[in-house]
């Protein structure tokens, strides 16, 4: 028990720690996708509507599609974003461009059916009128869990 408490404290603040080595405008880009995530998982349209630019794409394993699809999608459970577990973040930021890639397991409902996949995913947002709008959303499939 004592190293299950142990290894659950390290991990916390070792996570806390390599929030703190970000920029303020990092931790905002790592903040939105963590909660994109959320109202994906509780299939928030009205939020991922505002946050999805009119022009944004999505890259599945099944297809590329648009915004409107993506909500549609969402919306009717053809895919139920049910949890994503994050393993790993970074970011990058170009002028008013941020590129945010998450390894991550995916735990979906995709046609009626439970799968969990390792992916990488690229997310892009673009900062306009001062608030960031995601511009593309795109899964690769990791072959190995861990992506090694």
């Amino acid at each position: 028990m004592k190293t299950v408490t142990l290894s659950l404290l390290l991990t916390i603040i070792g996570m806390q720690w390599s929030f703190a080595q970000n920029s303020p405008v990092d931790q905002e880009i790592i903040k939105l996708s963590r909660d994109k995530w959320q109202w994906m998982a509780d299939k928030n349209v009205g939020v991922l509507d505002s946050l999805f630019h009119e022009k944004s794409m999505f890259v599945h394993m099944g297809g590329s599609w648009g915004k409107q699809q993506e909500l549609n999608v969402i919306k009717t459970g053809g895919i139920w974003y049910k949890k994503t577990d994050i393993h790993e973040v970074s970011v990058n930021i170009i002028d008013n461009t941020a590129i945010l890639l998450n390894r991550i397991d995916l735990l979906a409902i995709v046609g009626g059916n439970e799968v969990t996949n390792p992916f990488m995913v690229t997310e892009v947002y673009i900062k306009q009128n001062g608030s960031w709008k995601l511009g593309s959303l795109s899964f690769t499939r990791l072959l190995t869990p861990g992506g090694k």
